[in-house]
């Protein structure tokens, strides 16, 4: 008789449980309530590496804060944090952003390596990683970039495009970025297979945090170390390393043929007053548009299919999801149709009083 009851009760329960997982599944099922709240309510946490360059605060952040808002309905939350280039920093901001329990992140790693086991936490926790800008290792779920390699080719190609005919009758420079940053080894192999046996490289250097400081100090070296009459040109890997290059060559006397990147304000205005030969405009808005459709996309458990059209390998992890938007060489002749046209910089901006001749001579005006 006690077997017998046991057993009805333990059929009553087992009835009782899928019941109830009956009402929970229809419930799950009905994506029109329960779903498009959490969208609507979704916090995306955001961390960027660091504030020397002029991107991310300026444009990075209020552009991802702007389409997450769009995106939600003006009710999704974007939690900030910079790491100021330190990536211990960083790696508690990643704790941090765990504990208060964010749906997704989007990180550009101030180390790619080193935010691994950060990433991991994430996962752990069961918050997505959308890697930004940076290829981070660890078990990112998406990424989205420029083609890195396109740009060091792009600086490359401009650069042997100045030098003319006389791209082997001197040295050049070469000011790589920061072997903490992924991109800058892209940049550097892609500038590499352009330039390579069609200039002689006097010197070289990986740049410390990719730090303008930095960069003048190398460029004094190799001046010492080459003699300013044999230096034809310097290949910056970005703008702000550019502007501390050009001090240096300007101390010395040196007007040479200088590359860049990023576009940054500084750098357009060096382009046109003649300081710089170039820069590479990478138009923000589609990268920053790219990581918070996919981050939103991921916090709602959607598919990325509409936005990730291509497929990435990091030293971790196969097939990444991921989005790489192209880039321009971004000179003198340019400036207008490029920068001003898409609304990344008004001509009063750039015109200021020290460029105003030099803006009327490129008719920007």
């Amino acid at each position: 008789m006690r077997r017998a009851a046991v057993a009805v009760a333990a059929g009553a329960m087992a009835v009782s449980l899928a019941a109830c997982g009956s009402a929970k599944e229809s419930k799950g099922g009905d994506s029109s309530a329960s779903s498009e709240k959490k969208g609507d309510a979704i916090k995306v946490g955001l961390l960027l590496p660091e504030n020397q360059t002029a991107r991310y605060e300026s444009f990075d952040k209020p552009l991802i804060e702007k389409k997450v808002k769009e995106l939600t309905n003006d009710k999704g939350e974007v939690v900030y944090a910079n790491a100021k280039q330190d990536a211990s920093t960083q790696s508690q901001q990643v704790d941090t952003m765990i504990t208060n329990k964010v749906d997704v992140l989007i990180v550009d790693a101030v180390d790619s390596a080193a935010i691994k086991n950060s990433v991991q936490k994430a996962k752990d926790a069961g918050i997505p990683v959308v890697a930004y800008d940076r290829l981070a290792q660890g078990p990112i779920s998406a990424y989205t970039s420029f083609d890195n390699k396109t740009v060091g080719k792009t600086q490359g190609e401009a650069l042997l495009g100045a030098l003319g005919s006389k791209a082997k009758s001197g040295k050049i420079v070469m000011m790589n970025g920061s072997v903490t940053d992924p991109n800058a080894a892209q940049f550097k192999a892609g500038a590499h297979e352009v330039l390579d046996g069609k200039v002689n490289v006097g010197k070289e250097y990986d740049t410390k945090e990719w730090k303008p400081e930095n960069a003048n100090a190398n460029m004094e070296a190799a001046i010492s170390a080459l003699g300013k009459k044999n230096i034809i040109g310097v290949y910056s890997a970005n703008d702000g390393m550019a502007g501390g290059i050009i001090t240096a060559l300007k101390a010395a006397g040196i007007k040479v043929p200088v590359t860049g990147q990023d576009a940054e304000l500084a750098g357009v205005q060096r382009i046109l007053a003649g300081e710089q030969f170039m820069s590479v405009y990478k138009p923000y808005a589609p990268e920053a548009d790219a990581a918070a459709e996919l981050a939103v996309a991921l916090a709602q458990g959607k598919s990325l299919d509409s936005v990730a059209k291509d497929k990435v390998d990091s030293p971790t992890d196969k097939q990444i999801p991921s989005l790489l938007v192209p880039v321009t060489s971004l000179t003198k002749e340019n400036i207008k149709d490029t920068v001003v046209k898409d609304g990344l910089y008004k001509v009063e901006d750039i015109c200021t009083p020290a460029y105003a001749a030099a803006c009327k001579k490129a008719g920007l005006q």
